[in-house]
């Protein structure tokens, strides 16, 4: 059987004669054949951003993209003179994705061969191909979260937040109280188990094991009443950062048992990992119990290690290990903490069962 291709993450277009019909600035009639226009809300709908590199004049070809009604629709659009291929990489750089994970679309072969050539990695389709984008498996997630629902949303308000930031004069702290971010921890129910099979596959830099938990391993735990699995979600003035954290973790009587914690790279910044592990932390102390967590390390996850560790989950030995398991992945090691009270996160509100009321 055929492995599963690559899934297209963002989906770069050419405009004249591929998004639209005729050349914008010869006079063309610049109009979008209904099916584009179905594919292009498609495929936002499936989470797959996409983004806009054209040849044209800049002014125009916006104002024509937003009298079509189609201008939300592309993120970090590149309108202008310069190769396509630069066009490509740029924007694949800004939204920190491998080439693999980017498509082109243009009418013209040698549009298509220059991005080829310089970007082996991209995925080029020609312009009469639009119509049946939906139906190829490179463009078809196996599941469509909420959270991918809105992807394209999120990304713009990270940009406004990323702008704002930039022009922000002050300490990094208060920026972020400026924020008024707001973390929420739930129990995950029957609609949450996609959103976390996402978060442990997506995950790689923050994920404490790499391990993937598939639907039904995930439902099996649901059912177990020793076992807590939780999702983080983060929202700020500027909008929804919707799933980052999922927390997998086993209830003893002497002891609590993290399997697993992985949480978005894109909230790092924020401090979103060390209020997960503060508020886990202050809810182990007052259940008069220990911590023990699953780490093995990858090529990529160093970040989450340093993160246990500031923590203070240390290598030292515990009778409390002996109450758990042997460790069914190879390479896992136990972190293990003495959990003490936590003070409450000073940058953000937090929402979770138990949670000490904010400060600051």
């Amino acid at each position: 059987m055929a492995d599963r291709p690559t899934l297209v993450k963002c989906l770069v277009w050419d405009l004249d004669n591929t998004l639209w019909q005729g050349t914008l600035l010869e006079g063309g009639r610049a109009e979008v054949d209904e099916t584009v226009r179905e594919v292009i809300a498609g495929l936002d709908a499936r989470g797959i951003l996409q983004s806009v590199a054209s040849k044209n004049d800049h002014d125009l070809a916006w104002a024509r993209l937003e009298e079509l009604g189609l201008a939300e629709y592309f993120v970090l659009p590149r309108i202008g003179w310069g190769p396509k291929s630069e066009s490509v990489r740029a924007i694949a750089d800004e939204l920190n994705f491998a080439p693999a994970a980017i498509a082109f679309i243009d009418d013209q072969p040698a549009e298509r061969a220059e991005v080829t050539f310089h970007l082996p990695e991209v995925r080029c389709y020609a312009a009469e191909e639009a119509a049946r984008l939906l139906e190829l498996p490179e463009f078809s997630p196996a599941t469509v979260t909420v959270d991918s629902r809105r992807r394209r949303s999120m990304y713009q308000a990270r940009f406004r937040r990323e702008a704002e930031q930039a022009g922000f004069e002050g300490p990094g702290e208060e920026f972020l109280r400026s924020l008024e971010m707001v973390m929420r921890i739930d129990r995950a129910g029957e609609e949450e188990l996609s959103r976390v099979e996402e978060l442990t596959l997506r995950t790689s830099q923050m994920n404490a094991t790499g391990v993937h938990y598939s639907d039904a391993a995930l439902r099996a735990l649901l059912d177990d009443p020793d076992q807590e699995v939780l999702t983080a979600t983060m929202a700020d003035r500027f909008g929804p950062h919707g799933a980052i954290g999922v927390l997998l973790f086993e209830r003893r009587p002497e002891v609590w048992h993290l399997k697993l914690l992985a949480t978005s790279c894109r909230v790092v910044s924020f401090g979103a990992g060390s209020v997960i592990l503060n508020w886990l932390a202050d809810r182990a102390h007052r259940a008069g119990v220990h911590l023990v967590a699953d780490f093995r390390a990858t090529d990529r996850n160093r970040m989450m290690e340093i993160a246990y560790r500031f923590a203070g989950y240390t290598d030292d030995p515990c009778a409390c290990r002996a109450a758990l398991a042997p460790a069914g992945e190879e390479g896992i090691q136990r972190l293990h903490l003495v959990p003490g009270p936590q003070r409450p996160p000073t940058t953000m509100k937090l929402i979770a069962p138990g949670a000490a009321a904010p400060v600051g």
